[in-house]
């Protein structure tokens, strides 16, 4: 079984703060990429509610998302989400179910 872990975070711009919510974002994914423990970070925009984003992360384990938290780029931008967003962000992790054989 793997102990990879995938993170669900869910985020909802004030009106009028809907592109600055996809940059920042957006300028996550390069950073976060390039961490050693980062399988996959992607966001993605609710076409039908701009104000409405979500980002799915794939990390090798719990130590690896935790040693993300720390880093700068997450530190600035989750100084930013508190100004921008118009609710607290969402955060699901979710783990592999194992296969039922």
């Amino acid at each position: 079984m793997s102990n990879t872990l995938t993170i669900v975070a869910g985020f909802t711009a004030k009106p009028g703060q809907e592109q600055r919510l996809r940059d920042e974002l957006t300028a996550m994914i390069a950073p976060s990429l390039a961490e050693e423990g980062c399988l996959g970070y992607q966001p993605y925009a609710d076409p039908a509610n701009p104000s409405r984003m979500i980002i799915v992360e794939e990390w090798a384990d719990s130590a690896a998302l935790e040693y993300h938290f720390s880093l700068p780029h997450f530190t600035h931008v989750a100084q930013v989400l508190e100004e921008i967003l118009a609710e607290p962000f969402t955060l699901r992790r979710l783990t592999d179910v194992p296969a039922q054989v």
